[in-house]
Formats: C-alpha cells, structure tokens, sequence
C-alpha cells in the first residue's frame, strides 16, 4: 500500500515536471531517502537557465511594484488560498523527497500559509514617514529592490518555498527561489500553482544539484537582495561570492547549536516532554537549526529528566513517513546520515553514554538512511557533539552547577540561534532570557514560532530577522523625498 500511494505521488508529479517553465539541457536524480532510489529527475539549471529565469522575473517585476500594496496583498492572500487548496498534495510531495511525516507536512503548508496572510496583513507597514525638519515637506518611501534571491534548505520544503517569497513579494519584489537539492519537487509545483495568482515570471524556482544555479543566481547583475537559510559555511561563501559581484544586501538564517536549560524549580515532567518537541525528532528527524540539541541540566534534578526524555525518545515509531503511525522518518541522504553516526560515535569516543537508540534505527530493513533517535549523556561542553551542529537526531545532555555556569555553557558555542530556559522563577527566567546569545528564546517553552515575532541569529547563526515586520521592511530600500515649499 504504501509503495502504491508513493507510485501514485509521482505519477501525478510528471504533470507539473512537464509544464514547468524550468528548461534544462541536463537533469539530475531526485533519491528516496526511504530507500536512497531514485524518484524522478529534474531540470540541472545552467548559468544561462538562471539568467533566463532571473530575466523574466525583472520583466515582470516593474508591473507588480506599481501596485498598491493592498492589491499585491490581495494576490498572497490568494496564493495562501491556493496552498490551502492543494495542502495534501503538497504535503505529499515532501513526505515523499524528503521523508518527512505526512503529519508534519501538512502542518508546513498551513504554517506557509499563514506567512502568506501575516506578510499580506502589513501592507501598511509598507509606508514611508514624514519627517518635521523645515517648512519644506521631508518624507521616505519604501521601495522594492527589484528581483531578490531566495535560497532555502531541505528540511521544511513547501514552508520555505511559501513563506520565504511572502515578504519580498509583498514589498513589490520578484522573486527566484534556489529549490534545495534534495527537496525541489513541491517549490516546483508551488511555481505551477502560484501562475494562477501573480503575475507571469514573477515568481521563479531554479533546480540544480550542486553549486552552479545557486551561485548563478547570488553573483546575478540584476539579483541585488538576497535571503539565505543554510550552513554557516555556505553563507560566508554566499557573502563573498556576493561581494565580488557588486554591492548587494544579504541576510542569513544559519546553523544552531541551541541549549534547553531546565532549573530545579521547574515543572520537570513538562521540560522534558518540551525537550523532546524541540528537537524536532517527529517533524524533520532532528534535522533543523533551531533545535534544541544540547540539553542543559542543573546537577540536582539532572537523572529525574534524563530518565523521562530517555522514556519519550525510546518511544519514538521510526519508519516510512507514508505509514500510519509513523512518528519519525529517515534523514535526507546518505551524507547526513553518516554524519549522523560519525557524531554518535565521537560522543562515545569523548566519554558520553548512550542512553537510547546509537546507531541504524531497528525494524526498517536494510535501506533508507534510517538514524534511530539518541539521547547522550555525561557529555563535556567541549566535546565536538557539545558544539558541533549535527543536523540529526542526537541530543547532547550537560550537567551545570548553577544558573551562571548554565549561561556561561550555553553561550561558548559558535552559534546563537535559539535557547530555552525552563524555571518558576519569573526573574530568573527573565534575567536569563537576556544573558543567553541567542536570537530567539523560549522561557517555558521551545519548538513553536509565533509570526510576527522576529526570528533570527546571533553571532554564526546569522545576520536578519524573518517571520516579521523587519522582515518585511528588509526588502525594501529607503528613498528620502523633499519638496521645496520655500
């Protein structure tokens, strides 16, 4: 049954594949993280498909900015309409090329379209300001860049694919979308929908495995914005390769290595079912920046949350994403999946227990890049799986003293991403929520976004903030106008 729904997913997905403006001279293989064959084949674009596509979206583009923002409002709320309408295939196309629960995927198409309707929601944001320097009249405007760059991961595909255009479109931007390698086929489709809605080449998608479409489209003369969300490795590459073709503004959501600090005066048995939720075992197999992957223990209540997080992951169902019951899927690809194993075993190297799961997860046969969900303990904060992001399911469990060595731990990594704080005590939630180097915390809570709210990183995290007004405005250049009355 569950061969034929995947059969039945790629049968209709040969529809969109063929009517897609993507136009290649090559191809490359899309792979079944479930059983690592091959699915179908998409378009391998060229430095010249790039340009092609980035060229039509300029075109277009002129059209759309005169608009008034409640008319380009107006627009994604109907492609948020669209995305609602076509959830479950969508969503299927995800469980399918990224292995993902059928479940959390559908979750992700809603969630896109909700940024949708938030970004569309501050069309009035989109004005300028008055400014009382003279008896001349001072004001800004908000403009459009023109054609912006979005170059999203693999790990939530249909969700960056919708929210990630969301705001530069409602700016008065075209937009590209670079699909990610591994997950390109419901940002394709998502291209084929959204023709129904905005206007002709306005919004793009390019495929291509490997670095030649990406960097195509981020050194592209026309391409002077530009969004990424990925590695820390690949976004200083992206700041570079962008500095060497002109002067562009770039933001970036990249890597975490985030820490969940648990107190003792904190409702355990709720942290550490909070714990679980923040690593996103059930939605991407671990594989998100923000997850909360270094759980911070204060010494006294350490072994009472560490049996109650061990009890929930070695409950964790791992299996096909298509199956009932399902609770979390493979990795995307062999490399993450070796990656995945290698930090398993430097953990024990270093001294960590493995507490549950440490290797090939049990009971789905012999393909797939299937990594079971594994809890370590007795980690030192130097250890590389203390500060080396995995992007799989492997939490790290620290022991701390007090709250000042649970601060002093949590912010000697890299990154700052994320942090959570679970505590009664509403001052020292409150005092450590503002210690901790990170972009977004949680004080009792961790996982949930809340748009509108501004998420972003600090230090090799990244540079921006999205989900938000600033977002919003980032795509957007300031004009100052004076009229001369005197």
């Amino acid at each position: 049954m569950v061969d034929d729904a995947r059969s039945a997913v790629m049968r209709t997905w040969t529809l969109p594949l063929g009517a897609a403006t993507l136009q290649s001279q090559s191809v490359y293989d899309v792979e079944d993280p479930c059983t690592g064959n091959v699915l179908t084949q998409v378009p391998d674009c060229s430095g010249e498909d790039v340009d092609r596509v980035v060229t039509t979206a300029h075109a277009a583009q002129r059209e759309w900015a005169l608009r008034t923002p409640r008319q380009r409002a107006t627009a994604l709320r109907a492609l948020a309409t669209l995305m609602r309408d076509h959830s479950e295939e969508l969503a299927l196309l995800d469980a399918v090329d990224g292995g993902f629960p059928l479940p959390a995927m559908r979750d992700d198409v809603t969630w896109a379209a909700d940024v949708l309707e938030l970004m569309a929601d501050g069309a009035l944001n989109l004005g300028g300001r008055t400014i009382p320097l003279s008896a001349n009249l001072h004001y800004t405007l908000q403009q459009p860049y023109g054609v912006v760059a979005r170059i999203v991961p693999f790990n939530h595909p249909v969700l960056f694919a919708g929210a990630k255009i969301a705001a530069p479109l409602m700016a008065g931007n075209a937009v590209v979308l670079k699909a990610p390698d591994q997950t390109p086929l419901s940002a394709i489709r998502l291209a084929e929908l959204a023709r129904e809605v905005l206007p002709e080449g306005l919004f793009g998608v390019v495929t291509g495995h490997g670095a030649t479409a990406g960097a195509a489209l981020v050194a592209h003369p026309l391409v002077r914005r530009i969004g990424f969300i990925g590695s820390p490795g690949t976004g200083r590459h992206i700041q570079r390769l962008a500095a060497e073709h002109g002067v562009k503004y770039v933001t970036l959501e990249l890597g975490g290595k985030n820490p969940m600090i648990v107190m003792p005066n904190a409702d355990l048995e709720a942290a550490a079912k909070s714990a679980v939720i923040g690593m996103n075992f059930t939605t991407t197999a671990g594989q998100s920046c923000g997850s909360t992957s270094r759980l911070l223990l204060h010494e006294a209540i350490a072994d009472e949350v560490i049996n109650l997080v061990v009890d929930q992951v070695a409950a964790i169902k791992v299996g096909d994403p298509l199956v009932d019951g399902t609770d979390m899927g493979p990795v995307i690809d062999q490399a993450q999946y070796s990656k995945s194993l290698q930090a398993i075993e430097s953990g024990r190297a270093a001294g960590a227990s493995v507490l549950t799961g440490g290797g090939r997860a049990q009971g789905v046969g012999p393909k797939g890049w299937y990594v079971a969900p594994t809890v370590l303990a007795d980690v030192a904060p130097q250890a590389a799986v203390a500060r080396d992001e995995i992007f799989g399911p492997v939490l790290s469990v620290l022991t701390v003293r007090d709250e000042a060595e649970a601060v002093q731990v949590a912010n000697s990594v890299e990154f700052g991403l994320t942090a959570a704080v679970w505590t009664n005590d509403l001052s020292q939630g409150h005092r450590m929520a503002a210690g901790l180097d990170a972009g977004y915390v949680w004080i009792n809570g961790s996982a949930r976004h809340y748009w509108g709210l501004p998420f972003g990183g600090w230090k090799s995290s990244g540079v921006g903030s999205e989900e938000s007004t600033e977002e919003l405005l980032s795509y957007t250049q300031v004009k100052a106008v004076t009229v001369t009355m005197e």
